[in-house]
């Protein structure tokens, strides 16, 4: 049957067919470790080992092909319906003259670096059993990547705003302070990931949303032990002592155990997860700070050293 190379050439080879890609376990470029020139290094299964050695054993210093059959769909419109044509196109890849009989493993020489590539990646695509079809190709463009980070930072502002409206309703006074922390905040994690030079993704968004939402389960935990005090009867000052005392050994085993999640989620995994986990982790620290510490500052600023006989929470 004549066959034609890619360059145009002819070439007439026997309808006798050795190996199918299916027998492919597995092809790659590599380096002739004899001679150090390109080459593709390729494996057989049983199979196709048995039949490729018996073949090669009979047939030393003679030319073998490899023809790439591949079937493709075109699809046109034609009135109101889409008819789906389909080609299908032979073309020889490589012709290798055999130098010894092998069977299971063997090279093919004599190719560029690039040419290698290309043989090995092919036969690669050989060895898929159902041909490909292509039903559908889109384009994201720019502009849909920019509105998924408008529609980020809307959820990260949506949230935001709904946690102060709550905090400031239901905790009062306090709810004001948690929210002062709040932002701070969210101002740390802008800060460190612009002196990290970190690239904001979609992932790394969902990481500050949510943490907006943790940044106040320290000032929750907080403000209750305060309230479960002041019940107590405890008087106002003794009730703040013991709300931010009380709560601290909660607050840390919480955040802890999250913020070591996030490291084996940083550890473990790739590209968007390891975004999520970065802002995450980073959110995780600043909330402590700013949930204990920076409330902890403000309270004692507010009613420090004045005799209060009730707190606004």
């Amino acid at each position: 049957m004549l066959y034609h190379e890619r360059d145009g050439s002819p070439v007439l080879l026997k309808r006798r067919v050795i190996v199918t890609g299916d027998q492919i376990i597995d092809a790659a470029s590599t380096i002739d470790q004899q001679k150090g020139v390109p080459a593709v290094s390729v494996r057989l299964d049983g199979k196709g080992a048995k039949k490729m050695g018996e073949t090669t054993r009979e047939n030393v210093k003679k030319p073998m092909a490899v023809v790439f059959i591949e079937n493709k769909v075109e699809s046109k419109q034609v009135g109101d319906e889409v008819v789906k044509k389909r080609t299908t196109v032979k073309e020889v890849i490589n012709v290798s003259t055999i130098q010894e009989q092998f069977s299971a493993r063997f090279q093919i020489t004599g190719l560029g670096s690039e040419e290698a590539r290309d043989l090995a990646l092919l036969l690669r695509a050989g060895s898929l059993r159902a041909p490909v079809e292509i039903i559908e190709e889109r384009t994201v463009g720019p502009s849909l990547g920019k509105d998924n980070i408008d529609q980020g930072f809307q959820s990260v502002m949506i949230g935001f705003v709904l946690v102060l409206i709550f905090m400031a309703v239901y905790y009062k006074t306090f709810g004001l302070i948690a929210n002062v922390a709040l932002t701070a905040n969210l101002v740390f994690i802008v800060a460190i990931l612009s002196l990290l030079q970190a690239t904001l993704t979609l992932p790394g968004i969902a990481g500050i949303v949510l943490t907006v939402g943790m940044a106040v389960d320290a000032n929750v935990l907080i403000f209750e032990r305060i309230r479960e005090e002041i019940r107590n009867g405890n008087s106002p000052q003794a009730s703040i002592h013991a709300g931010y005392e009380k709560a601290f050994s909660t607050i840390t085993d919480a955040n802890v155990t999250t913020l070591l999640a996030a490291i084996v989620l940083f550890s473990l995994g790739t590209g968007p997860v390891k975004g999520f986990a970065v802002t995450l982790s980073i959110g995780i620290v600043t909330s402590m700070f700013t949930a204990i510490v920076g409330t902890r500052g403000v309270v004692n600023l507010i009613y420090g050293g004045r005799n209060v006989k009730k707190l606004s929470i």
